[in-house]
């Protein structure tokens, strides 16, 4: 399993075909999105409840094709990107990242590693290289990679095969602007029982507030988090479990199960607070409004699976097809036109979000 520093200069990368920046910017638009290493709505053995392991590159290639679509569709300046398989085995070694810079009206991209092993010895996973990326129509001239506290409430087997979640931060040169702008893109932990979560979205904040008060950055993610105004008392636990796993685990007989998203910490409603001292694209007060749930498990035994090309929107009422919301943006200026694509819901087990940021 790799293991990395503190902090190091994340990889960088280029589109095999560089199109045209735009020149004197007054506004960009930033989009987050967990993508799911291109895996879309099937049924994978580690978060559906589902047998699957492995895509064929035929599958890979074509859930990526609709993926790539969207994002022309949607025409993103910025983009940080989720779950992005580099070269895994599970989805046929495809370079994701480069795969989608090629296809798209995006230049450059900087890459930091979650999850980098040459074999994972579990459900024949075999090799693995996943993490976070930020694309972007201008050029990157620094982008490092941040490590995050590892969890506590792991075995050391577990553990040294475990994710390694990290922040990356990207300096992205506009021509003519008069200030610097920072990409920040982060994946916190999901079932962490200790308080790795809380870690991770203190450091989220410590380094969104480090950068100098005369730059500008958009920042975002896969926060893992629900937000302190969410109303709904219903056990995300029980909603997300597999089989006949339970959330609290059977501790008489040292079985712990994978946990839930906002049950384990004191006070975790609270978590996300302090992000709100900067300007969000989806106020506080919207977030627990159903047209910006950004993510749900696929819970449906029955029909677990969902054709991208079909576009059907299958709804298990409280359960699905969203029924939280993870991944949010914000900025260090004021943010306009706050927008979860609920439309692409089917591409993934998380919908994108999107702002636009004004210069002044």
């Amino acid at each position: 399993m790799t293991t990395y520093e503190d902090v190091e200069r994340a990889n960088s990368y280029t589109a095999s075909s560089l199109q045209d920046e735009p020149q004197n910017v007054e506004s960009l638009i930033v989009m987050t999105w967990n993508i799911r290493f291109g895996a879309a709505r099937i049924p994978f053995f580690g978060d559906s409840c589902g047998d699957r392991v492995l895509m064929t590159q035929a599958e890979t290639e074509g859930y990526l094709n609709s993926i790539v679509d969207y994002i022309n569709s949607t025409e993103p300046d910025i983009l940080l990107l989720q779950e992005v398989d580099i070269s895994s085995k599970r989805s046929a070694y495809v370079n994701q990242l480069q795969y989608i810079l090629d296809r798209t009206h995006l230049n450059y991209g900087a890459y930091a590693s979650m999850w980098k092993a040459e074999i994972i010895p579990s459900d024949g996973l075999g090799k693995v290289d996943a993490g976070n990326a930020v694309l972007s129509r201008w050029k990157i001239t620094d982008a490092e990679r941040i490590q995050l506290p590892l969890r506590t409430d792991q075995d050391a087997l577990t553990q040294y095969f475990y994710l390694r979640r990290n922040i990356l931060k990207a300096k992205i040169n506009i021509p003519g602007l008069n200030t610097t702008l920072y990409a920040v893109n982060i994946h916190a932990t999901a079932f962490a029982r200790d308080d790795t979560k809380q870690k991770h979205i203190d450091k989220f904040y410590d380094v969104l507030s480090a950068i100098n008060e005369n730059d500008v950055f958009v920042a975002g993610g896969d926060l893992n988090a629900l937000n302190g105004e969410y109303v709904d008392n219903r056990d995300f636990c029980e909603v997300d479990k597999c089989a006949d796993d339970v959330c609290d685990g059977d501790v008489e007989n040292n079985l712990i199960y994978q946990g839930s998203y906002f049950n384990h910490l004191e006070n975790e409603e609270l978590l996300l607070n302090q992000l709100y001292t900067f300007y969000p694209a989806i106020p506080l007060e919207q977030t627990n409004m159903a047209e910006n749930f950004t993510h749900s498990t696929w819970i449906d035994k029955n029909e677990p699976f969902i054709d991208i090309n079909a576009n059907k929107l299958h709804d298990d009422g409280d359960d699905g097809p969203l029924n939280r919301k993870l991944d949010y943006i914000f900025s260090s200026d004021s943010l306009a036109n706050g927008m979860t694509h609920q439309d692409a819901f089917y591409l993934s087990d998380h919908a994108p979000v999107s702002a636009t940021l004004t210069f002044p």
